[in-house]
């Protein structure tokens, strides 16, 4: 988008974001037409009081009408955007007058018009930027794979954006969380509430650290509560603002798999581990896998794929411990969940001896206790 007006890296001014706030609170007038007009007119520029007359041909009626009257909320949230702002100064505007203003977003069709950000703006710029997303109900297999995946991948000077979920989510911000250089932390977390909501619940110490360290950012309205209509929305903002998307576990039915969608129609790259044949978590990623997205098992499969050179100084984990060098436990239960009886059987050993080893392989991370009397190792990326 070509815009023009205030070149501030921080758009503090109400001057500066105002017009954009009630542009992106038009009702009918979604990202999309918003986007047609700032292509077609460069400016916000009298758009509001004396109407280009080529915004007639851009938009219908209503649109047009619309866009005459101020909208109902837009004084109420201008006044409590800019209460917002001043609290607290790692708070901030963006907008696509800012020079900052991400870049790839510029590739979609419906870019937001205004986001509100709080914590480290210069991840918003970052040297690429990689999602990862999947499932809520992640497995700890799941937790495990996208927490070193995101710790490698950001230790090689990648910027992990998600979206603050449970699950592979929260993982991947944890693992970027760990890395972290100037006191800044590789990982940005897209919301589907306003920025002054945490969701989950769960999650608001997560949200603090990011708003510390990395970079919290939505194009809700404060006070915009947790809705299934806005994480689609959400959605395409994280694969906008990625040089690719990995799908570390999803079900059919999963939002991720809407993300990764989005990411290849972008042109963007899309990855998917692969899991189990057995697990629900892993048939979205194998039928990513089966459309053409690029099946990875290490974070070097990732930057490989994306042409990435990682700092020479900088290691990253890459594989499991071989299975020969593992417990007989471990060896016997594979990677697909089993039950006591079944486990019983492959090791031979008597029920104490067996319960016992896997009490102390859960203590040391190696099981994870699953719903259904089931065990399921974690493997060591």
């Amino acid at each position: 988008m070509n815009t023009t007006g205030s070149s501030n890296t921080f758009a503090h001014s109400v001057n500066d974001w105002a017009p954009w706030l009630r542009l992106s609170l038009t009702p009918g007038l979604g990202p999309r037409a918003a986007k047609l007009l700032i292509d077609s007119l460069g400016s916000l520029d009298n758009m509001f009081d004396t109407p280009d007359p080529q915004v007639s041909l851009l938009l219908s009626y209503k649109q047009l009408q619309a866009l005459k009257v101020m909208p109902v909320a837009f004084l109420s949230t201008l006044e409590n955007t800019q209460i917002w702002l001043a609290a607290d100064a790692r708070r901030s505007i963006v907008t696509p007058q800012c020079p900052d203003y991400p870049v790839l977003l510029g590739d979609m069709d419906d870019p937001p018009m205004l986001m509100y950000a709080c914590g480290k703006r210069q991840l918003l710029q970052p040297k690429a930027a990689l999602a990862m997303v999947g499932s809520r109900n992640a497995s700890a297999q799941g937790v495990r794979t996208a927490h070193d995946f995101a710790h490698s991948l950001s230790q090689a000077g990648l910027c992990i954006v998600s979206g603050l979920a449970h699950g592979i989510d929260g993982a991947a911000h944890e693992g970027a969380l760990e890395v972290t250089t100037n006191g800044i932390s590789p990982t940005i977390a897209v919301v589907g509430t306003g920025l002054d909501r945490v969701y989950p619940r769960a999650h608001h110490a997560l949200a603090q650290r990011i708003s510390e360290h990395g970079l919290l950012l939505s194009e809700f309205p404060l006070g915009t509560a947790p809705s299934r209509g806005n994480f689609p929305k959400r959605n395409r903002i994280i694969a906008g603002l990625s040089v690719g998307t990995l799908v570390v576990e999803a079900s059919l039915a999963s939002g991720s798999l809407i993300t990764a969608h989005m990411a290849n129609d972008l042109g963007r790259d899309v990855f998917a581990v692969p899991g189990s044949i057995h697990s629900p978590h892993a048939k979205g990623c194998h039928a990513l896998i089966r459309q053409g997205a690029k099946l990875v098992e290490t974070a070097a499969d990732v930057l490989d794929e994306l042409g990435w050179r990682a700092p020479a100084t900088i290691p990253y984990r890459q594989t499991s411990e071989p299975i020969s060098s593992q417990d007989p436990v471990l060896k016997a239960l594979g990677f697909d969940p089993l039950n006591l009886d079944e486990l019983l059987d492959r090791t031979g050993m008597s029920a104490a001896a067996l319960q016992a080893q896997l009490f102390e392989l859960e203590l040391g991370g190696r099981v994870a206790r699953m719903p259904g009397g089931l065990f399921q190792q974690i493997a060591r990326t």
